[in-house]
């Protein structure tokens, strides 16, 4: 007689996105748009917005840099999870996605708390400051530029501080070691192996949505 197999990962979570995750009306509006509008569906999924909030909450978070707005979905979640003097600084490439996430932020009624950087996210990091002035990162955005975001995460976060970033299994990509790999696939591999061992962070990955990395600053 076979063993009976055991529920799928994507049961576990689906079971735990159904008694936890509630999704404001206004987040379910914004996917909808961004729908209609064709842009890629590429922002997290409610049970990783919930995610942030709750990790954002645990460690006080006050002052938070993000890392890919898309249309603000992720910002949103972001946002709730901060006191009312509280502030996200999101940084976008895309105009259209800029101008798009700052009518759902103002609709959210979040406009002063929430604000939309539009340009190069390298170059936007570089000009923030203080050092040590910001309680978290979340980075969500071009994959084969991790390793630059965690520098600039060591140079921004303070002591305490929490780094997060997303798609760090990478569909199950980040598993392949063949020389077919793609640059996302191997910049992702790099980061992942560079917090590991970084002097300055403490890590892992929590096996939410596609991998979600978690760092504190030391």
């Amino acid at each position: 007689m076979s063993e009976r197999s055991g529920p799928s990962r994507e049961e576990l979570e689906d079971y735990a996105q159904a008694l936890f995750v509630r999704e404001d009306p206004i987040l379910a509006e914004l996917r909808a748009e961004q729908e209609a509008r064709g842009f890629p569906s590429i922002q997290v999924p409610a049970r990783t917005g919930h995610l942030l909030s709750i990790l954002l909450r645990a460690v006080g978070a006050r002052r938070v840099v993000e890392v890919g707005t898309l249309g603000g979905y992720s910002a949103l979640w972001i946002a709730k999870a901060l006191p009312a003097d509280g502030r996200v600084v999101t940084m976008e490439s895309e105009p259209e996605h800029a101008s798009l996430a700052r009518e759902f932020i103002d609709r959210a009624g979040r406009a002063e708390m929430v604000e939309v950087r539009q340009g190069n996210a390298v170059d936007l990091l570089q000009e923030l400051g203080p050092d040590g002035g910001w309680d978290a990162m979340f980075v969500d955005a071009d994959k084969e530029r991790y390793g630059v975001y965690l520098k600039q995460a060591q140079r921004l976060l303070r002591p305490g501080g929490v780094l997060l970033a997303d798609n760090v299994f990478w569909q199950g990509r980040i598993l392949d070691d063949s020389d077919e790999a793609d640059a996302a696939t191997r910049a992702l591999q790099d980061f992942n192996r560079a917090l590991a061992g970084h002097d300055h962070f403490d890590a892992t990955i929590l096996p939410v949505g596609d991998g979600v990395a978690v760092a504190v600053r030391r």
